[in-house]
C-alpha cells in the first residue's frame, strides 16, 4: 500500500479536527443565534448571561421559559465573548438552539428587549440565525469522501458498488452551456428541458436524462433563449413560488411547449429516477397551463373569502370538491372529525396548520388545507397548504 503524501495526511487531520470539533460545540443544536451586545460602561459574561435570564423570564410563557428550556437541553449554553474600551462593552452573544426555526426565532427576537446589563444601558442586536445542520452537512460531505477513498473495490460485482460507479459517472458528464450547467445532450437533441440549477441537471443526468440545461434564476440568460428556438422545451421546475417566478419569466422569452412540476413539498433535485420520469411523463401542455389560472383565481377567491369570514370563530369547515360546506366543527374538534367525514376536498380553519395535522389531511386525501398561518416544514404529497398571506399574494 503506498505511503500517503504529506498534504493529504493534513487535509485528513483537518476534517477530523472539524468533527471533532463540530461534535464538541453543537452536538444535537440545529440553529445558532448570533447577536451583537454594546453596552454604556464595564460588564463581564456573568452580567450578560443574567440580564438575559432576568429580563425575558415571564415574557414568552412557559413552553419558552428560558431557564426551563436551559435545563432541558432545548437551549444550550450562552456563549458571550466581550472588549471593553473607553469605560464602553461590545461584543457577541452565542446561543445554540435545538427548538424549531420559528420557536428559535421568538428566543432571537426577545434577546433584543433586553435594554440594561448590571447599572448600564445596554442594546443587543440579533445578527442571524445560522443553521448549524448545514456545517454538519459539509463535514458528513468531505469526510464522506475521505472514506470513500479509502476503500478497495474488492467486490467489483457488488450491485451497491456498481450504481455508485455509474453515478459517478454520470455525474462526470455535466458539462456547461456557455456557463449555464448542462447535460451532454443539449446541443444534439430535438428536444431540452430546463431546470433551475445544477443540482437539478446532475439529478437528471442520474435518471439518465442527459438533455438537461439549468437557466440559474429568474433572470433568464440569451444563451437559454437562442438555445430554445427550433426545440421542443419542457420547463421542470420546483413546485413553489421560486419556481412559478422562473416559469412566468420564461415564458415571456422563450417558446415553452410543456411544463413538468414535482409533487408538493419536493424539489426536482430531491425527486427519484422513477419520479423524475413519472413526473415528466404527466407533464402539461403550457395551452393547458394558460387555461387553468382563470380557475385558479376563482378557486383562491373564494378560499380568501371563506378564510375572512371565519376569523375570530376558532372554526373549521369541511367542504367538498365544489367548495360546498359539508360540516363546521370547532378546531379543536377538526382532527377527530376528519378522520370520520367522507368527500372532504379542503380544510379551511381558523387557527395555525400544523405538521401533524398536514399528515392527517393528506392521508385523508383533502387537497387543500387553508389557515391563518403555518408551521408546515414539509408539505404531503398532493396537498396544498395555504394561508392568508398566500390567498391574498394570489398564489
Amino acid at each position: 500500500m503506498r505511503e500517503k503524501p504529506l498534504k493529504e495526511l493534513v487535509r485528513e487531520e483537518a476534517v477530523r479536527k472539524e468533527g471533532e470539533n463540530m461534535k464538541e460545540e453543537f452536538g444535537a443544536v440545529k440553529y445558532l443565534i448570533h447577536a451583537r451586545i454594546e453596552a454604556n460602561g464595564v460588564v463581564e459574561r456573568p452580567d450578560v448571561v443574567g440580564a438575559i435570564f432576568g429580563q425575558v423570564e415571564g415574557l414568552l410563557g412557559e413552553d419558552l421559559d428560558l431557564r426551563e428550556l436551559l435545563k432541558s437541553g432545548r437551549i444550550g449554553r450562552i456563549k458571550v465573548e466581550l472588549t471593553t474600551s473607553q469605560g464602553k462593552s461590545t461584543g457577541t452573544i452565542l446561543i445554540p438552539s435545538s427548538l424549531d426555526k420559528v420557536e428559535t426565532a421568538i428566543i432571537a427576537a426577545a434577546l433584543e428587549t433586553v435594554d440594561r446589563v448590571g447599572p448600564c444601558e445596554a442594546k443587543i442586536r440579533t445578527e442571524k440565525i445560522e443553521d448549524v445542520r448545514e456545517g454538519k452537512r459539509k463535514y458528513i460531505v468531505e469526510r464522506a469522501k475521505e472514506l470513500l477513498s479509502q476503500l478497495e473495490l474488492e467486490a467489483p460485482e457488488s450491485q451497491e458498488l456498481s450504481e455508485q460507479v455509474k453515478e459517478n459517472l454520470r455525474a462526470s458528464e455535466l458539462i456547461e452551456y456557455q456557463g449555464l450547467p448542462a447535460g451532454p445532450g443539449v446541443l444534439d437533441s430535438d428536444a431540452i428541458i430546463l431546470v433551475e440549477g445544477r443540482a437539478d441537471v446532475l439529478n437528471l443526468l442520474r435518471a439518465g436524462i442527459r438533455n438537461a440545461v439549468a437557466v440559474e434564476g429568474t433572470n433568464v440568460p440569451k444563451a437559454i433563449v437562442d438555445l430554445c428556438k427550433n426545440k421542443t422545451v419542457t420547463a421542470f421546475l420546483d413546485s413553489d413560488r421560486g419556481g412559478d417566478l422562473i416559469l412566468k419569466e420564461l415564458m415571456q422569452l422563450v417558446k415553452i411547449d410543456y411544463v413538468a412540476r414535482p409533487p408538493n413539498g419536493k424539489s426536482v433535485e430531491e425527486l427519484t429516477r422513477k419520479e423524475v420520469l413519472k413526473a415528466l411523463k404527466n407533464k402539461v401542455p403550457v395551452e393547458e397551463l394558460r387555461r387553468r389560472p382563470q380557475e385558479g383565481r376563482a378557486e383562491l377567491s373564494r378560499l380568501k373569502e371563506l378564510l375572512e369570514g371565519m376569523q375570530g370563530s376558532l372554526k373549521a369547515q369541511l367542504l367538498n370538491q365544489a367548495l360546498e360546506r359539508l360540516e363546521e366543527v370547532p378546531v379543536r374538534e377538526l382532527k377527530e372529525r376528519l378522520q370520520q367525514v367522507e368527500g372532504v376536498h379542503t380544510v379551511v380553519l381558523d387557527g395555525i396548520i400544523t405538521q401533524e395535522m398536514a399528515e392527517l389531511a393528506a392521508g385523508r386525501g383533502v387537497r387543500n388545507l387553508v389557515g391563518i398561518q403555518s408551521r408546515v416544514e414539509r408539505v404531503p404529497p398532493g396537498l396544498r397548504v395555504l394561508t392568508l398571506k398566500d390567498l391574498e399574494g394570489g398564489r
